[in-house]
């Protein structure tokens, strides 16, 4: 519960000492789970002293144990090994100190570890983390590349040394951190910020080599994945050898077997491109002198043509035709007109034979009444009725005789 203080009514260190220490008495025992950083076994002291750590976070609590808790783990545990404790908070009044004071020690085995990898990596696989449309392009040709190894480790040369001898002029920005043990992920954490952070690094290798799986834990460390997925550089994982799977190499946008293979994808070879630029360069030349020689071809084929050589060819021939048909419908004209002319003359004729003009030339003549109506019967007139008589050259006046 609160206490009521003041700074005219303050409490002595020592009683503030003595309420922290019924506090925490009252927490009981609890299962703790670290990594062995420091271990003290004086001769013939009947306690051993050791420090747990938190392989994520920069915390570490000092664990007390007596010699008999201890030495039945002894052949199994030792610095660096990650064990599960049963202990009880103690406070030290007078040192204002907490520690755990151990009960049973238990050291965490391999199949236990990869078990709970196991199941940290399918939670985070339903989180999206690893799915491969979060993977980023690496870039064809990064002018500066980011690596976080160990200080002065084989990953670093064999990076270093197969980057520059496949391009001389690729530039690094190099963080040196641990690579296992307890400062490992905290590290490493912080380098992978640090190279992010930085806008000309265009893709960050994580390397280290080889070892067992207690050594390449940090590599499959929650808050190490997470950074990685937030990071906006793509980034490799090039961790220990072919057989070893870390969970970086499912978060990170590309996995390299060895650091030797990372720097061979994520660089490119200065003689191989050379060589594909001379092989398109080569292509490029043939296609275009194909594409030239088909061309010509068909200009030639075009250019033999009767009708390129000769132009006013097809207007002669058509011209002479055009004459022909010409004097042909002349031909056919005046053959009408001939034949329209012969008949039109026998009709002439023939009209001029039958006409009343050619009888009366022949001596006759008409007979009208008054109104002009031929007399074709003697019947149609009376006597002395005049009449108009019409001859060949004229007409005359006749009078009918009873």
């Amino acid at each position: 519960m609160a206490l009521n203080t003041s700074a005219e009514s303050p409490l002595p260190v020592g009683e503030v000492s003595r309420l922290i220490g019924g506090w925490i008495d009252r927490l009981g025992a609890v299962w703790v789970e670290g990594q062995i950083t420091q271990l003290s076994r004086r001769p013939g002291a009947g306690v051993v002293f050791l420090t747990l750590r938190d392989p994520s976070h920069d915390i570490s609590v000092g664990v007390t144990c007596y010699r008999q808790v201890f030495d039945a783990v002894a052949d199994v545990v030792s610095e660096g090994a990650r064990v599960v404790v049963l202990a009880k908070p103690e406070w030290y009044a007078p040192r204002g100190q907490l520690s755990l004071r151990a009960a049973e020690i238990r050291p965490v085995g391999v199949g236990e570890l990869l078990a709970r990898l196991e199941q940290l990596k399918k939670t985070l696989a339903r989180e999206g983390l690893f799915a491969p449309e979060r993977k980023k392009p690496l870039p064809f040709l990064p002018q500066l590349v980011g690596l976080v190894c160990g200080r002065s480790s084989a990953a670093e040369r064999d990076v270093l040394e197969n980057a520059r001898h496949r391009w001389p002029a690729v530039r690094f920005e190099v963080r040196n951190v641990a690579v296992q043990g307890v400062h490992a992920v905290p590290q490493v954490v912080q380098a992978v910020k640090e190279l992010d952070a930085i806008g000309d690094v265009d893709v960050i290798i994580v390397a280290r080599g080889g070892g067992s799986v207690e050594d390449l834990l940090p590599f499959s460390d929650e808050q190490l994945i997470r950074t990685v997925s937030q990071c906006r550089t793509p980034v490799v994982s090039a961790i220990g050898h072919e057989p070893d799977n870390p969970l970086l190499d499912h978060v990170a946008d590309l996995r390299a077997s060895t650091p030797t293979d990372a720097a061979k994808k994520v660089v490119p070879d200065v003689g191989e491109e050379y060589e594909r630029v001379r092989l398109l360069r080569d292509r490029a030349r043939r296609c275009v002198a194909a594409l030239v020689e088909r061309e010509e071809r068909g200009l030639a084929h075009a250019l033999a043509r009767p009708s390129i050589q000769d132009p006013h060819r097809m207007i002669d021939e058509r011209a002479g035709h055009v004459a022909d048909l010409l004097d042909r419908g002349r031909r056919c004209l005046r053959h009408q007109l001939d034949r329209a002319d012969s008949e039109l003359t026998h009709t002439h004729a023939r009209v001029v034979a039958l006409s009343p003009a050619a009888t009366l030339k022949r001596g006759y003549a008409v007979l009208q009444k008054a109104d002009g109506h031929a007399v074709r019967d003697p019947g149609e007139v009376e006597a002395g009725e005049a009449l108009r008589a019409r001859v060949s050259e004229g007409e005359f006046s006749v009078r009918v005789d009873a």
